[in-house]
């Protein structure tokens, strides 16, 4: 049986090793965990500060990609540079003063602001309690009361209930759509455009020692000149805690929990002015600048005029009040991936192996801020978007996941693979199943996913263009967006394998008869 097995297996293992195309293995052989990691202690140090979008470190990480790019002979297409200037709007909400009752507060650290629009100051001597906040046929907090241009209070969490702990909007123990909907609740306030939304909520203190840093950090979008108008009109919203609030209320000498306890005892609500002070003056100060995508062109042979773009966004979180964000996995690790990328089709080149497509190597700015660098780049193409076959965008690619630490490593989530064409899917599988024997992790491709991963990295820009994608991605983790996403937890022997997959499968696009076919549409 053992010489018969034999039989079977040396003519399957030999036409394995026969599928295989040494010239491709030469050039795959070129990324390596050595140089990806050389790239990476650079882009995720210190000196790079967190690649901000529009902050030094950010422009740092691009000068080094446009070098290595010039290093490797890659061609400047935007006019003879590397650089691509996405104009963008920064939009600073500040805070310069806000006391109750004279003791003055610091946006961000005891409380958050939610608002936009010009300089406003309010100087308040009452306001308006309207419990919840609530608009139901059984239960109505605003009834009766105008609240345009006033300042109110609202209990922004948490909804009426009766004794035995039953809504007094469902009459049940289940929570109505005014409990896990907070922005039901704001929107109906809003729409009766009061001057100031002061809402009170237990969580604030927990999402201030979680985000409160970021909460203060400057909105960045794409300029799109005399539309920048960013948030007028918008109702502002202060969140306190109920500390705060109960400061608030002194005068009436009532409390939060004193007020909250009188609607449950009575099941009506109990909207009122109460005699207060508030000062506060808020405002959004608005300066356009530019943030660059970095490109690097290989030029094909014959099919030179089809282009294959392969991405990754340089940015990361930045420098945020001392604490650099690294960014090490995100996504140092998916511009090292390109880098990688860009010397092993490079070198092929520069042997006589060139593609017969070409090739775009663009790492992206101002992916955390809303894909926008990618954006820019799909409304302001440098190469037209019916020319370019297919993106294959390398997001996230250097760690171990939570779904894959106690099993399998050897694995890489594809994403979007067959959206938008049958093809694509196929050549990224057989790649993998000649080179690079990895699992293929599709669970982000289930259009029910509530994490809409193929929604939120750059890829989508293409895909919405009609443009076959794939995402490669190793998964989130628990340091995702901290300050903890650090170089010594990349697995680089993994990193360097899913960049190969990306080689594999981007060689055989680029040296095809045929350009990839487009057939499908899916969510």
């Amino acid at each position: 049986m053992k010489q018969l097995l034999s039989l079977f297996l040396i003519p399957a293992l030999c036409g394995c090793i026969m599928a295989q195309d040494p010239v491709q293995l030469k050039y795959a052989a070129e990324i390596s965990p050595e140089t990806a990691r050389a790239h990476l202690s650079v882009l995720a140090s210190a000196e790079f500060e967190g690649r901000g979008t529009g902050e030094p470190g950010g422009e740092k990480a691009a000068e080094y990609i446009a070098n290595e790019f010039k290093r490797l002979g890659l061609t400047g297409p935007v006019d003879g540079s590397y650089f691509q200037p996405v104009k963008l709007i920064r939009t600073q909400f500040d805070v310069s003063e806000f006391t109750i009752n004279g003791k003055s507060f610091t946006n961000g650290t005891d409380f958050y602001f939610v608002g936009g629009g010009p300089e406003t100051t309010v100087d308040a001597k009452e306001i308006i309690f309207i419990g919840y906040g609530i608009s139901e046929a059984t239960y109505d907090d605003l009834e009766e009361i105008d609240i345009s241009g006033k300042v109110v209070l609202v209990i922004s969490d948490g909804e009426p209930k009766d004794a035995q702990g039953n809504s007094l909007i469902t009459g049940t123990d289940t929570p109505s759509e005014w409990v896990t909907s907070r922005t039901k609740r704001l929107q109906n306030l809003t729409s009766r455009n009061p001057k100031l939304i002061i809402a009170v909520s237990s969580s604030v203190s927990e999402t201030l020692e979680r985000v409160g840093s970021r909460l203060t950090q400057p909105r960045i979008a794409l300029d799109e000149g005399a539309n920048n108008v960013p948030d007028a009109g918008r109702t502002p919203v202060a969140n306190i805690t109920p500390e705060m609030a109960d400061l608030l209320l002194v005068r009436a000498e009532t409390s939060i929990d004193k007020l909250t306890k009188r609607i449950d005892d009575t099941r009506k609500p109990h909207s009122k002015t109460f005699k207060t002070r508030l000062k506060t003056t808020f405002g959004s100060v608005t300066e356009p600048f530019t943030s660059d995508n970095v490109l690097g062109y290989l030029e094909g042979t014959d099919l030179k005029d089809e282009v294959l773009v392969l991405t990754a966004h340089y940015d990361h979180e930045g420098n945020q009040n001392g604490t650099i964000y690294f960014g090490a996995d995100d996504n140092g690790s998916g511009t090292t991936g390109i880098l990688e990328l860009a010397r092993a089709f490079s070198k092929a080149k520069a042997e006589g192996h060139g593609p017969r497509r070409s090739i775009l190597f663009m790492t992206v700015t101002a992916e955390e801020k809303g894909l926008l660098g990618s954006n820019y780049y799909s409304r302001h193409p440098v190469f037209p978007l019916e020319n370019t076959v297919v993106n294959l965008n390398t997001d996230m690619i250097g760690r171990v996941d939570d779904k894959h630490l106690r099993g399998n490593h050897n694995y890489v989530h594809v994403i979007g693979s067959d959206k938008l064409s049958s093809e694509l899917k196929v050549i990224n599988e057989n790649a993998n199943a000649e080179y690079t024997h990895m699992e293929l992790d599709y669970m982000y491709d289930d259009p029910k996913d509530p994490m809409r991963i193929y929604y939120r990295s750059d890829q989508y820009n293409f895909a919405k263009h009609g443009i076959p994608v794939i995402f490669y991605f190793s998964g989130l983790h628990p340091d995702y967006h901290t300050p903890a996403d650090t170089v010594d937890k990349i697995n680089f022997e993994m990193l360097a394998k899913r960049v190969r997959l990306v080689f594999h499968t981007a060689w055989e696009i680029a040296n095809r008869d045929k350009r990839l076919v487009v057939d499908s549409n899916k969510e």
